[in-house]
């Protein structure tokens, strides 16, 4: 899940919204049929997705004399299943020959095609030790374990939904999808069920710094956390490829949220992007969106000037609000068209930020967070 402006989540139109004169963005095209070979073995496919702001996720493919791993197979959809075999059989394969699927991180258009591909084929799911769900988080999951539930049962869809409407750490509630949401996730769902949607347990993890062995090359494996706490980026040194996930992308920056186990998501992900500039002899960023890039140095500084502009935002909306809840500053940073959930996410983050820094001031009054920012 990433941003539509270089901006935010939520902070902009989707397709059928865009203003007619707005330049669609790398990220937000429709996904490409070809298949493109960037560099010995490696190989890109484009895979189709409907979320806001984005027209694809980017899978790659590794290729060794075991067959492939897919680094991101796409949503559950039998949308993106369809267009994935159509994909490997430009390169010789099929879906039978993916042994190893590799997941940057826990958000459903990265791991959703991972389900179908161990039920079917028994194919090996790698992520970072601590991949897991912030939004399906551990009680829904405890909750959840080894039940199928029909989303097509008014009785299931509301046990889930009441799950998901779980207090936030700052004192509202998260909304749950409307029940015709969870329904279309179901009829979307390539295992006909709604277990594509969960977070997969892993087959095997790494941990930051490791060495693996994929498609030939040998890879170090990146804790790169931020968008999500369980981000994970690869980087082959000898030919200074970069699989960077949703980490850096070309033109747009991702979401961060207040949600999950960082205590300042905000600083996490500056440390995470700085990494990027030291790593020696990086010349080609392959990202879960958009086109390659080379430029890396350049877009991690733009993306720390961007977040630097958000908390001025914030900054300047409490010196009229005084203290205010995190929806009130919400709407300040924010288009109407993006308040909801992920917006108070991402305003959160930044207030803790900010706090964390000596420059605002938490309280707690009747269950309910406020900042001040003077």
């Amino acid at each position: 899940m990433t941003s539509t402006t270089d901006g935010h989540a939520c902070d902009g139109p989707g397709p059928e919204d865009r203003p007619a004169d707005r330049p669609t963005r790398q990220e937000q095209q429709a996904a490409s049929p070809e298949v493109l070979e960037l560099a010995n073995g490696l190989y890109r496919f484009q895979l189709p997705i409907s979320m806001p702001g984005l027209g694809h996720v980017n899978c790659y493919a590794l290729e060794d004399t075991d067959g492939f791993t897919l680094v991101d197979p796409g949503l559950p959809s039998v949308e993106s299943w369809e267009a994935l075999g159509h994909r490997l059989a430009q390169v010789g394969a099929d879906h039978s020959r993916v042994h190893t699927a590799v997941v940057t991180h826990s958000h459903p258009d990265h791991f959703g095609g991972v389900h179908r591909l161990r039920d079917d084929y028994g194919t090996q799911v790698l992520t970072h030790e601590d991949f897991r769900s912030v939004w399906m988080d551990s009680a829904l999951d405890d909750e959840m374990d080894g039940v199928e539930l029909d989303l097509a049962d008014d009785e299931d869809l509301e046990r889930i939904r009441a799950l998901m409407a779980r207090p936030t750490p700052w004192g509202a509630t998260r909304e749950a999808p409307p029940a015709a949401e969870l329904r279309r996730w179901s009829e979307m769902d390539v295992t006909g069920g709604s277990r594509s949607w969960r977070v997969p347990v892993p087959s095997a993890t790494v941990t930051d710094g490791e060495e693996l062995v994929l498609g030939g090359r040998t890879w170090l494996s990146l804790h790169t956390p931020g968008h999500t706490h369980d981000h994970l980026c690869l980087y082959d040194p000898a030919d200074g490829i970069l699989l960077s996930g949703d980490h850096v992308l070309p033109t747009i920056t991702p979401h961060i949220g207040g949600i999950g186990p960082m205590e300042d998501p905000l600083a996490t992900f500056f440390r995470s992007l700085e990494r990027m500039k030291e790593l020696p002899g990086l010349h080609q960023v392959l990202p879960a969106h958009g086109h390659p890039f080379t430029n890396v140095a350049e877009r991690v500084d733009h993306i720390v000037d961007h977040h630097g502009e958000r908390l001025e935002t914030i900054r300047k909306a409490g010196d009229d609000l005084g203290s205010a809840t995190v929806e009130a500053y919400m709407q300040r940073l924010f288009k109407e068209r993006s308040w909801g959930d992920m917006a108070a996410s991402e305003t959160y983050a930044h207030l803790e930020h900010l706090r964390i820094m000596g420059q605002a001031t938490r309280y707690e009054v009747a269950g309910q967070t406020r900042y001040s920012t003077r």
